[in-house]
C-alpha cells in the first residue's frame, strides 16, 4: 500500500501545460496550492473506463458544492502529457475542474504513488486517490486498497465531501425526456429552471420516441421528468409534485 503522507507538504514539482491557444505553460506545485484549499484526485489514465464514466463527472457534479463548503479548486492529476489530458477534458463533464498533466510523472513519483502498469501497456502511471490540501499541507488522503485491477472504492468525491462537510446538501439529479416542438416539455423546462433545478435533458427522436419512453416509463408521452432516480411524471404530475415540494 503506498504511504498515507496526511501532514506532510506537498512535494515542488512542475507542470507541463498547454493553453487552449497552444501555447506551453510550466504551472508549479505553489501555484496550485499556496494560500489555497485543493482537492486533489489522482487517477491510472485519460480516458480510461472508470475515470471517465465515474470519478471525473461525479467530482465535476458536486464542484460547486465542495466551492461552497471552503475548497477553491478541484485537480484532477494524471500521468498524460498535456495533449491527451485537455483532449480528454473537451470530451468529458470537466467544466469545474484543473486538468493537470503529469506527464513525466515528477509529481506523483515524489507523491510515492508511481505504480508500474506494464502488464497492461500502461508504462508508469498513479494510483488511484485523493487527498486535501490546505496552503500546501495534505489534511487527509483517501488511496484506494492494494487489489488486483483499478479499485475505485474510497477515492471518489462523495467520500471526499463527507470528510469535508457530512452535512452537505447535494445537488438533486434531475433528467427531463423531450421531443423536438413539444410545448409540454417546454413547460416543463421553465418550470424546474423556476424552481432552481439543474437538468440534463434527453432529446428523443420522433422515429423511436414512444417505443423509448414506453420502455422506460410506461407511458406513450413526453415530458417525463426524473427526480434522484424516481419517475415524477409528465408536466401535470411535475405541477402537482413542484406544490408539494415548496
Amino acid at each position: 500500500m503506498p504511504e498515507n503522507r496526511a501532514g506532510q507538504k506537498v512535494p515542488q514539482a512542475s507542470f507541463r501545460t498547454r493553453t487552449e491557444g497552444g501555447d506551453w505553460k510550466t504551472v508549479t506545485t505553489d501555484e496550485l496550492f499556496k494560500g489555497k484549499t485543493v482537492v486533489v484526485f489522482s487517477l491510472p489514465g485519460a480516458f480510461t473506463p472508470t475515470c471517465s464514466s465515474t470519478h471525473v463527472p461525479r467530482y465535476n457534479e458536486l464542484a460547486p458544492v465542495f466551492f461552497a463548503n471552503g475548497v477553491d479548486r478541484i485537480v484532477c492529476l494524471s500521468v498524460n502529457d498535456a495533449f491527451v489530458m485537455n483532449e480528454w477534458a473537451r470530451s468529458q463533464e470537466s467544466g469545474n475542474i484543473t486538468m493537470i498533466p503529469d506527464g513525466n510523472g515528477e509529481f506523483t513519483a515524489k507523491m510515492g504513488m508511481l505504480v508500474d502498469k506494464s502488464d497492461l501497456g500502461f508504462g508508469k502511471r498513479s494510483w488511484r486517490y485523493s487527498m486535501l490540501v490546505k496552503d500546501g499541507v495534505i489534511e487527509k488522503m483517501f488511496i484506494e486498497p492494494e487489489k488486483p485491477g483499478d479499485p475505485f472504492e474510497v477515492s471518489d468525491a462523495d467520500t471526499m465531501l463527507a470528510h469535508i462537510n457530512p452535512k452537505a446538501k447535494k445537488p438533486d439529479q434531475v433528467a427531463i425526456l423531450t421531443r423536438e416542438g413539444c410545448g409540454f416539455c417546454a413547460k416543463a423546462k421553465a418550470l424546474l429552471k423556476d424552481l432552481g433545478y439543474q437538468y440534463s435533458e434527453v432529446k428523443l427522436d420522433h422515429s423511436d420516441r414512444s417505443r423509448v419512453v414506453g420502455a422506460i416509463t410506461g407511458r406513450g408521452t413526453v415530458p417525463q421528468v426524473f427526480v434522484n432516480g424516481k419517475h415524477i411524471g409528465g408536466l401535470e404530475e411535475l405541477q402537482q409534485w413542484a406544490k408539494k415540494a415548496a
